[in-house]
């Protein structure tokens, strides 16, 4: 007995001079019956390494070698015949590995077929059937390979044969060997990354005429095609309250009205046939044309939008269709709970009287006259208000030259006055409205968010990033990922150019775990603002920020169009040359700052849009006060009029 403790003590330490130095394993030989033997060996956490021989008959021994999660390995040897023994080798899903020995009793070959790209061929030859190749590894050469039978060691059992023990030890050393190459290259890891080169733009060239109008031309060769833009001051935000919808209007009529040359039909015959287009449309700050078409038909196209920015002739049955194309989104804005959720939350963060949470209903819409759409297009259209720009394959010179002759007979007139509105923070309440037809959620956190002009701009987008910024982001990780309370998971720090974004946290939960997932919504809040972001955390960010930002300005016609855009709200050029080096320079400290300073739990509000009978615990257990049931109600169109469908 103390001779075989022995020998397991030092085919245990065999064993694991085999295996590399960081990795413990554990032997144990166990068996119930003489023909039975299973040995275990566990590795590190990662792996583990099971090694057990079994046999039916004399004739018949198995091995088998279990790796890690990631790879099985399976050695296994069956004798059916004295002179005949297949033996297998199966690896991870990606590769099989083939080891087989069939030969006769004299001729041994031993194959080891790995991934397609290599072969390795071991051989064993024996002259006569009697003499068998003596191998053993120079590392246990000392230890002879017993039959350990500690329980019952007065039972007979399998031993194994000299060509076994060459195959199994070469087998198991390449297994462990691959497996720590493995886990130790990492290649991935390695890949060197180089510094972001410096953001230096393609910027337009930028030309102001004595009107008003400002010019930007970005010339960009590699297809025969110009796109041109007119961006006009003025939108929906500007809009008197009586006649809500009165932008839309004009955008969608203007264009299907046509000129006093052309109407809006025939002019689209005439486009359709150079495969060219002229929009225009309405905002919530502006209203704008855009055109587009081949570089020989420009002269032509670009005649037809001038025709129509100065002459247009505003039609009743073409408002009448706009009209009734508004109407039907005004009666179906209560179908979708999603749809709900956002536009009651922009509601209670803005406030009900801002012009940013004003919604149109079917009495304004009908009080928008023809006159209301001239006069507005009166008011807007002047030298002053207008930026226009060019993108495509043209000369600069030759083409502001037919800028000017087109845009300099324009009047200078009134540049239409800044936007100015008062914002207050929401009250801490939740708000709720009841949608029978759902059996889910949707949870909205709403509050006011900053400008872009904020010089804490680069820390709140950070914080964002960490926040709330993709799969790997704080809310979505804990939330979705390990609480498992939210099969769709947002948020934002809003940051607009001249008014306050919106700060919003989203969810979408199953009715009953509604309030769990509020509740883990609001401790990720908090949480944001006591755990700074680790070293890791901030690294991963800011490059998600920087990798994103680039590519929204990878192009020339994307590069125009934010010039464009910090013109019209008075931002200086530069600005995007200045925000990578704000990002780079934000630590992790500036983010635990803004987050305390400008996310304030007191001034937040819940929106939540659901079935109440299937909501349980209540609302109520949120313990924010009594729950307010909000009023969705469409109010019917006026003089009896029917809604439309």
């Amino acid at each position: 007995m103390n001779h075989l403790s022995e020998a397991a003590n030092k085919l245990r330490a065999s064993l694991n001079h085999i295996f590399s130095p960081h990795q413990e394993i554990v032997i144990s030989t166990e068996a119930a019956q003489p023909h039975r033997m299973p040995s275990k060996s566990s590795s590190s956490p990662h792996q583990e390494f099971v090694l057990s021989t079994e046999a039916a008959q004399p004739h018949h021994t198995s091995v088998k070698l279990l790796s890690s999660l990631q790879q099985k390995f399976v050695i296994s040897t069956e004798v059916a015949q004295p002179h005949h023994t297949p033996l297998k080798f199966l690896s991870s899903p990606d590769q099989e590995v083939v080891i087989s020995i069939d030969a006769q009793p004299h001729h041994t070959p031993s194959k080891f077929l790995s991934s397609p790209h290599q072969e390795i061929v071991i051989s064993t030859e024996v002259a006569q059937p009697h003499r068998a190749t003596q191998w053993r590894d120079p590392r246990i050469s000392s230890l002879p390979l017993p039959v350990l039978n500690l329980r019952h060691p007065r039972r007979s059992v399998v031993s194994c044969q000299p060509s076994l023990s060459k195959l199994a030890t070469l087998i198991f050393s390449f297994a462990l060997a691959s497996l720590s190459a493995h886990a130790q290259t990492q290649p991935w890891k390695q890949i060197p990354i180089p510094p972001l080169p410096a953001f230096k733009p393609v910027q337009p060239h930028r030309v102001e005429l004595p009107n008003g109008v400002v010019l930007f031309l970005q010339e960009d060769h590699e297809l025969p095609f110009i796109n041109g833009t007119i961006l006009i001051r003025g939108g929906s935000r500007d809009e008197p309250n009586a006649k809500l919808g009165l932008t839309s209007l004009y955008g969608e009529t203007w264009r299907t009205s046509g000129t006093a040359t052309i109407d809006g039909d025939k002019l689209d015959d005439v486009l359709e046939a150079k495969a060219a287009s002229i929009e225009t449309s309405g905002g919530s700050a502006s209203t704008s044309m855009a055109w587009n078409s081949l570089k020989s038909d420009f002269d032509t196209v670009f005649a037809s939008a001038i025709d129509l920015l100065l002459h247009p002739t505003f039609k009743a049955d073409k408002l009448q269709l706009a009209k009734q194309q508004l109407e039907t989104g005004i009666a179906r804005r209560n179908d979708d709970a999603g749809g709900i959720a956002n536009r009651e939350a922009i509601h209670i963060a803005y406030g009900p009287h801002n012009p940013f949470s004003r919604e149109l209903e079917y009495a304004t819409v009908d009080a928008v006259t023809v006159d209301d759409l001239n006069a507005w297009h009166t008011r807007t259209i002047v030298g002053s208000n207008l930026i226009v720009a060019l993108s495509g394959d043209f000369d600069s010179a030759a083409m502001e030259a037919k800028l000017r002759a087109a845009f300099a007979p324009i009047p200078r007139g009134q540049r239409f006055p800044p936007f100015k509105a008062t914002f207050t923070d929401p009250k801490p309440t939740v708000n709720f409205v009841s949608k029978d037809d759902v059996n889910q959620s949707n949870v909205l956190i709403v509050g006011l968010g900053t400008e872009r002009s904020n010089p804490d701009y680069y820390a709140l987008s950070v914080m964002n990033q960490v926040f709330s910024g993709g799969f790997g982001s704080r809310v979505v990780q804990d939330v979705r990922t390990k609480l498992g309370l939210a099969y769709t998971v947002e948020g934002n720090y809003g940051a607009s150019y001249d008014h306050p974004g919106i700060f919003v946290v989203e969810a979408a939960t199953k009715s009953a775990t509604t309030v769990a997932a509020t509740k883990a919504l609001l401790a990720e809040i908090d949480r944001l603002k006591t755990e700074p972001p680790t070293p890791a955390e901030l690294s991963k960010a800011k490059d998600q920020v920087l990798n994103s930002f680039v590519f929204h300005y990878d192009s020339p016609d994307k590069t125009l169009s934010e010039q464009v855009t910090l013109a019209f709200y008075g931002y200086p050029a530069d600005t995007l040359e200045k925000y990578k080096t704000g990002i780079e320079q934000v630590t992790s400290a500036d983010v635990s700052r803004v987050a305390n300073k400008y996310i304030d739990t007191n001034k937040l509000a819940i929106v939540v849009v659901g079935n109440e009978s299937q909501i349980t615990p209540a609302l109520s257990t949120l313990g924010l006060g009594t729950v307010k049931n909000l009023d969705i109600t469409i109010p019917p169109p006026p003089g009896g009029k029917q809604p439309a469908e």
